[in-house]
């Protein structure tokens, strides 16, 4: 089982929309079994594969009633898996937070519980910005995707989230890398092309991925698919196809088949 954390050191940046489209894409690579994890109290990510948002099922309601999480598990049309936050009272969230805060192994412990195939790979969604649940995902994660959009506050938060990988991550013998993802990068406009070719050099290898700014990203999310599905001759879905075959590549995923 290959764990990626999915993560931003500011809000903003499309992080979970990159999220969901990338499991999409990795899933018609040919990874077998893919699960996307959402720790986020917002509880959007399941909405990028149908899901109700109104549904109070997921990962923190079922862990703090001692459920199991194979429960609330659904599998989206596209065949991707779905563990969602699911809503939760303020009080509740202020438990389970707690619960994550008193137990900094927690989600490594649930995912190894599910026993997934060997060959699974899992995506984590997490708040931008230090929170415990990105503790949770970094603890648990051996390699790190971090989405920036090509702006200089979010290059100059490139260091904080860099910090948190170097706390969280780097001590654990099980970490590989840290990856990037430039996301929305606009080609009319000059300081994203700038900021993109800094990103570039300075990040050389470990940049496995430019989406750029495309409308049909936003749309497909109104009509309930991917951008893939939507849009599947667009810029944006030829940029994320390119970006899960780097990354697959890069973490030698096994791929049950060509894509589709």
């Amino acid at each position: 089982m290959k764990v990626i954390a999915i993560v931003s050191a500011k809000g903003g940046v499309g992080k979970t929309t990159l999220t969901a489209n990338l499991a999409t894409a990795l899933q018609r690579e040919g990874v077998a079994t893919l699960l996307v994890v959402d720790m986020d109290p917002q509880n959007a990510l399941g909405l990028h594969f149908g899901a109700d948002p109104r549904s109070l099922a997921g990962v923190s309601r079922a862990s703090l009633a001692g459920e199991d999480w194979g429960s609330v598990c659904v599998q989206s049309p596209s065949g991707v898996h779905v563990l969602p936050y699911g809503v939760v009272n303020e009080s509740d969230r202020v438990a389970f937070e707690r619960h994550l805060d008193a137990h900094p192994n927690w989600l490594e412990q649930q995912l190894q519980g599910l026993e997934l195939p060997e060959d699974a790979v899992v995506l984590i969604d997490t708040p931008p910005g230090p929170s415990v649940y990105m503790q949770q995902a970094l603890s648990a994660a051996q390699v790190v995707v971090v989405v920036s959009l090509p702006d200089a506050a979010s290059y100059a938060a490139l260091a904080l989230m860099q910090r948190l990988v170097h706390t969280y991550c780097t001590p654990r013998p099980d970490f590989s890398e840290t990856l990037y993802v430039l996301n929305q990068v606009d080609g009319a406009r000059q300081l994203s092309k700038d900021i993109t070719r800094v990103m570039q050099d300075n990040l050389g290898e470990r940049l496995v991925g430019v989406v750029h700014e495309d409308q049909a990203v936003r749309e497909a999310l109104a009509y309930d698919q991917s951008v893939l599905e939507y849009d599947p001759q667009g810029q944006a879905a030829d940029d994320l196809r390119k970006c899960a075959r780097v990354l697959a590549q890069r973490l030698r995923l096994p791929l049950a088949g060509a894509a589709q």
